[in-house]
């Protein structure tokens, strides 16, 4: 358990806890008043460290909620709840729920009802936050993960189970959307098909394609039935029905449908269950870090699957590719959510800092008249001439000027942003390289994510606030200048990552770790006491 340490020595604390018991306990008969006192003195004891638990039992004169004669449905539907940790893909060394319901039977005196009385509260409120809301600190385990976790407070989770019922109490906990539902459901699926063997032997070739037969297309054919692709059939060759099932892999799996199995078809393919088991009981923890109302309108951008989206009341009304940010340290696009204020048309791309002085800076020392396109200002927003400068008198810490790009249809923004303001300076934006959304990985820029249809996009966020909205657009983009056209309604944005995702109906869908994060958490989790179930793990 994790205590929080007071500040007045604990010697100190323990006398006042003592001292407020004093009057309750005199107004009792002796006996009862013994027995009482005992009680209380060891809860106090007992919870000292822990400021949270102190001072809910302080708030109510130490009456238990786990140990007295009325608790016993508290009790059963802790202990029934702690045994689903497993199923939630919880670290059940946390919170053992054996070790609890033996310290229940073997608690006779008040001392020692007392003292388990404040274990099952601190392992309460551990179980229920870390379902709620998460077992890791993402901050901890990847700087790129900087989402606000939803934390709920230690004393308003106790109170609240005091005053509800345990059992409902217990069953809104986890994140009650169709997604962590879904999520669940093939945790527990996965966990079946790992205790069976997995999908069998992984095809031995790097790549195959329709017409070919022998081995490795049995191979082939084998671990596509088992996955659910195929119907059982004895053909040795790369028929059509096999092409057909290759193609719908490669839809599950963000690859492109060719229905060939080429080399990251084939890597895709050959991943194993207990693999996939581990992205889903991640998918689960990121989930539960977003437990909180989404908004019933809100874009949500998916990093590895290249996607953005806009929802409404649940459903994906609107869709489009994406390119994210690179795989390099200071590139890759964070995760969090913040809210979406308005678009820019026709913006003027201010070049990050970063940008101007690693990049550009070295590039106008070798030629001062490269990247004509962008234009120089000082820090009273002058423009500055090139040909007046000496970029070589300069580095990255005393570089004075500002580098901007104009509205133009080369401009590196394109000819429309979508501003959610924070302090990571990361935007929705169209691009000038179309190219790059025909590819299957799109981890290309420098952490903003490009839309391959922004104007689309823009029309379905003007759809809530105008009759015509793709006249109001165009109206304001043909003017050439920067226009900023605020949104009525706000529109909360995700940014997440998830390689493991489900589908209202169909299979799960499973992409590449492109940052290596969902990686670092399970080996986190892991590390926590997390099992993967299934004897072949």
């Amino acid at each position: 358990m994790t205590f929080i340490h007071t500040q007045r020595p604990l010697r100190a604390i323990i006398t006042v806890f003592i001292l407020a018991l004093s009057a309750a306990v005199l107004a009792m008969p002796q006996g009862a008043r013994a027995q009482s006192a005992a009680f209380k003195q060891a809860v106090a004891e007992t919870a000292a460290r822990d400021r949270a638990v102190a001072t809910f039992y302080r708030s109510r004169d130490y009456a238990p909620i786990f140990t007295g004669r009325k608790d016993g449905s508290r009790r059963s539907a802790l202990l029934k709840a702690l045994g689903t940790a497993d199923d939630h893909g919880l670290p059940t060394a946390r919170y053992p729920a054996k070790k609890l319901k033996d310290a229940f039977r073997a608690a006779k005196s008040p001392r020692e009802r007392g003292q388990v009385e404040v274990m099952a509260a601190q392992m309460f409120v551990r179980f229920a936050r870390d379902l709620q809301t998460g077992a890791l600190e993402p901050r901890k385990i990847d700087s790129g993960i900087v989402r606000s976790i939803p934390r709920r407070d230690p004393v308003a989770l106790l109170n609240a189970y005091a005053k509800t019922s345990p059992s409902k109490f217990m069953k809104s906990l986890a994140p009650r959307t169709p997604e962590y539902t879904r999520l669940m459901k093939a945790k527990l699926q996965l966990e079946k098909t790992v205790g069976r063997g997995g999908w069998g032997q992984p095809v031995q070739a790097k790549a195959l394609k329709p017409g070919q037969s022998g081995g490795a297309v049995v191979q082939l054919r084998n671990r596509l039935i088992a996955m659910g692709y195929m119907r059982r059939k004895s053909g040795q060759s790369y028929d059509a029905n096999m092409q057909k099932a290759v193609q719908l892999f490669q839809i599950d799996h963000g690859l492109n449908p060719d229905g060939t199995a080429g080399p990251s078809t084939m890597a895709a393919i050959n991943k194993s269950a207990v693999q996939r088991l581990q992205s889903v009981m991640v998918a689960m923890e990121r989930e539960r870090w977003l437990n909180k109302p989404r908004g019933k309108r809100h874009v949500l951008v998916n990093i590895p699957s290249y996607k953005a989206q806009i929802i409404d009341n649940g459903k994906v009304t609107f869709e489009t590719r994406t390119v994210v940010g690179s795989n390099q340290s200071d590139r890759r696009t964070p995760e969090f959510s913040d809210v979406m204020e308005h678009m820019v048309i026709n913006p003027t791309w201010n070049v990050p800092r970063s940008i101007a002085t690693k990049e550009y800076l070295p590039l106008f020392k070798r030629n001062p008249g490269a990247a004509g396109h962008l234009q120089l200002y000082d820090n009273r927003g002058r423009k500055v001439s090139r040909s007046s400068v000496n970029f070589n008198a300069y580095n990255e810490r005393n570089f004075p000027y500002a580098i901007k790009q104009p509205p133009s249809r080369r401009n590196a923004l394109g000819l429309v942003k979508f501003m959610f303001p924070n302090k990571y300076n990361i935007y929705l934006h169209d691009t000038p390289s179309k190219n790059l959304f025909a590819r299957e990985a799109r981890a290309f820029s420098h952490g903003c994510i490009r839309l391959q249809q922004p104007f689309d996009f823009a029309y379905a966020l003007l759809a809530k606030q105008t009759r015509d909205p793709q006249g109001l657009f165009q109206a304001r983009l043909k003017t050439g200048s920067e226009n900023v056209v605020p949104l009525e309604t706000q529109i909360p944005v995700h940014l997440i990552y998830r390689t493991a995702f489900t589908q209202p109906k169909g299979r799960m869908n499973y992409r590449e770790d492109v940052y290596g994060r969902d990686g670092r958490i399970w080996a986190a989790l892991a590390k926590a006491g997390t099992r993967l179930r299934g004897s072949a793990s």
